[in-house]
């Protein structure tokens, strides 16, 4: 064996025991999160209560993923992701956790290797896969569900750049149009690579040295299709944006506002990334900067940049990183905003931070070069840094246990946060904290009186509480606000429904599929409106309509199998199908719950299976006089008693017009 075979030996297991260090950390400070829940933020939108990522991977979800949808910019293959986890793992929450950590892993190895193939410096290529890996600030983009969009897309990044790589080694056609794919995937799960061709031209000069044997013209030139799919990206996801109708005007944000907050977050995302301390889910973009903060953080950022020019040739790696830190944020860094747009974001800085851990690791080196004791003072600071890291980490992402833990947290590191009290305010109004829940609300909206999710939020919760006059009032402000916000619609419904205005309850409903064609609880409470009206035929509609949007809603299942089963017209009654829809129902709720059991019976009775009918129903009474309520376990006595006579039970509907 001669040396150039030892030395490659060594190489590997250098490698291995790098990748393994990455693996092992990684999992160390991150296992927690296969105990974690889906958040409130955004989790519902995209999964929970998307009826198009529950189904799966079917030919109608992926044409919808493929579409210009109505709740975020353009990135199918991140929709196909999220689609693929449900089709595996359901809704638990800890396994689609798993896959977003497995991301992490995979593109913190891959940057390793891409490094180290482009410079031959294994350990500072390690040194800096680790501050990717173990950084607190890339948390969020590993730990929130929604932000599989990130971790993907990076995926995508580091093989671009991998396969740039061997292209540039050995040039020919088929490892070119690879990285061209490369990049147009990465492209289709996050638009954020728009930048990368121009991150393959810095990698020419440093530390690719392409520049040394070819024209910037001959390699601009070679990058002109990968420029060109990142305008198609862009294009775009501009047009999905504004179909979304989530863009910023400049007369809400002005441009000048814009401008200073992006010079002050460029420095802000230098001090997270050197002493990460008060990290949050939601930094609220501010009302205005003092002068100062523009200023110096303007003259910062000049200055720096000047310095890395001063040294351009001398030490490369400090223009190349810096460039990369500048320019791969520029597209989240606020000139152009949509939705709802923080001050900065930690998710945003996953990719363009790796530019200035290749200045720090690189800059560490030199400077370590000339230390006496080099080899016991760099892996001493080294296990310090690291160390300090993880456990940063960890407690990073012990915040996103739950939405209350994480927006708890939000509360306590930022100021005038009115997401955070809005977010935390809705989780405990899930948990049926109500009091609690209305002080976050009532708190968001000192902050930011035009918060449409608060005042339909509050709606909901003093709703519950039984004031429904406020709870219109507050509806109706959210209109005034935001007059396509469909859940404000459909809840303004249900309380004018309750006040036995149906009329303009239907009004608001169908306002809401307007906006929503999707929208299955509107088609579920339209049902419910005209089944109290006796209008059977149209009730059965719109709850056939409801299931086709979310087949396992529990309350159209329940209606359905009801009217199949007892309707007092023959023409309705159809006892096999309530059969199928009351055993759905029961099965979702694991046969627990007695009105989804009474329904049950009552289908088994109509069907001529009465032997069942009677186990079922006395089933359902056993539940309901353990849990209640009193009045159906007297009516459950009461068709128990026909069943084991034989004869199935008949619903009389008493219209509200009669009197």
């Amino acid at each position: 064996m001669n040396n150039t075979d030892k030395h490659r030996i060594v190489n590997i297991r250098y490698d291995f025991l790098v990748c393994l260090f990455l693996v092992i950390a990684i999992l160390a400070v991150y296992w927690q999160m296969n105990y974690h829940e889906f958040t409130n933020f955004d989790d519902s939108l995209y999964i929970l209560q998307n009826q198009h990522v529950k189904k799966g991977l079917t030919s109608e979800s992926i044409s919808w993923a493929f579409g210009f949808v109505d709740i975020a910019y353009w990135h199918p293959l991140t929709w196909l992701s999220h689609m693929l986890d449900c089709q595996i793992y359901g809704l638990i929450p800890g396994m689609h956790h798993r896959t977003s950590l497995i991301f992490h892993i995979v593109n913190s190895i891959l940057l390793f290797f891409v490094l180290q193939k482009m410079t031959g410096a294994l350990w500072k290529s390690a040194f800096v896969a680790a501050l990717f890996a173990l950084h607190p600030i890339n948390v969020e983009s590993v730990a929130w569900v929604v932000q599989r969009k990130n971790t993907l897309s990076t995926f995508f990044w580091m093989l671009t750049m991998l396969a740039y790589v061997y292209y540039t080694r050995h040039p020919n056609l088929y490892r070119y149009f690879l990285t061209l794919l490369l990049l147009m995937l990465g492209l289709m799960a996050k638009p954020m690579l728009v930048t990368l061709p121009f991150v393959l031209l810095l990698l020419d000069y440093w530390p690719l040295g392409r520049l040394r044997q070819q024209s910037t013209f001959n390699l601009i030139l070679e990058k002109i299709p990968f420029f060109a799919l990142s305008a198609v990206s862009a294009y775009i996801s501009s047009i999905s944006v504004q179909r979304y109708g989530i863009v910023v005007s400049m007369e809400l944000v002005p441009m000048k506002l814009r401008l200073a907050n992006a010079l002050v977050s460029y420095v802000k995302y230098i001090e997270k990334m050197i002493w990460p301390k008060n990290l949050a889910v939601f930094y609220p973009f501010p009302d205005t900067l003092p002068i100062w903060q523009v200023f110096g953080a303007g003259l910062l950022l000049v200055s720096i940049s000047f310095l890395v020019l001063l040294n351009f040739r001398k030490k490369p790696y400090l223009c190349i990183g810096w460039l990369w830190f500048l320019g791969t944020l520029i597209p989240v860094i606020g000139l152009k905003q949509a939705g709802l747009w923080p001050a900065v974001a930690d998710r945003w800085a996953y990719v363009p931070l790796i530019g200035l851990f290749i200045i720090v690791v690189w800059g560490i080196s030199d400077i370590s070069s000339r230390w006496r004791k080099q080899n016991i003072l760099l892996p001493l600071l080294s296990s310090i840094i690291f160390v300090s890291l993880m456990i940063c980490t960890y407690f990073q992402i012990h915040h996103w246990k739950n939405s209350i833990t994480l927006f708890t947290h939000a509360l306590n590191v930022t100021s005038n946060n009115y997401i955070a009290h809005g977010n935390v305010g809705q989780a405990l109004d899930m948990q049926g904290q109500f009091d609690e829940a209305i002080q976050h609300y009532y708190k968001a909206l000192e902050i930011n009186p035009n918060y449409v999710d608060a005042h339909n939020n509050l709606g909901v919760a003093l709703a519950r509480k039984g004031d429904v006059k406020n709870a219109i009032n507050h509806y109706y402000r959210a209109l005034q606000i935001n007059p396509a916000k469909a859940k404000a619609h459909n809840n303004l419904g249900v309380a004018l429904s309750r006040q036995g205005n149906d009329k303009a309850a239907i009004y608001h409903y169908n306002e809401a599929l307007r906006i929503n064609s999707d929208y299955a609880g509107a088609y579920y409470n339209l049902g419910k409106i005209f089944a109290n009206q006796g209008k059977t035929e149209n009730a059965i509609l719109h709850f056939h309509k409801a299931l086709q949007k979310d087949p396992d809603m529990t309350q159209a299942l329940y209606n359905l199998s009801w009217i199949g089963a007892t309707s007092e017209d023959d023409k309705f009654r159809n006892g096999i199908e309530a059969i199928k829809l009351a055993e759905k129902l029961c099965k979702l709720q694991n046969y627990s719950q007695p009105l989804s059991l009474d329904a049950l019976a009552a289908a088994y009775a109509e069907a001529g299976r009465f032997k069942e009918a009677v186990l079922t129903a006395q089933k359902a009474l056993k539940l309901a006089l353990l849990s209640g309520p009193e009045e159906l376990a007297l009516g459950l006595q009461k068709r128990l008693k026909l069943y084991q006579a034989k004869r199935p039970f008949r619903q009389i509907l008493r219209r509200k017009n009669e009197s």
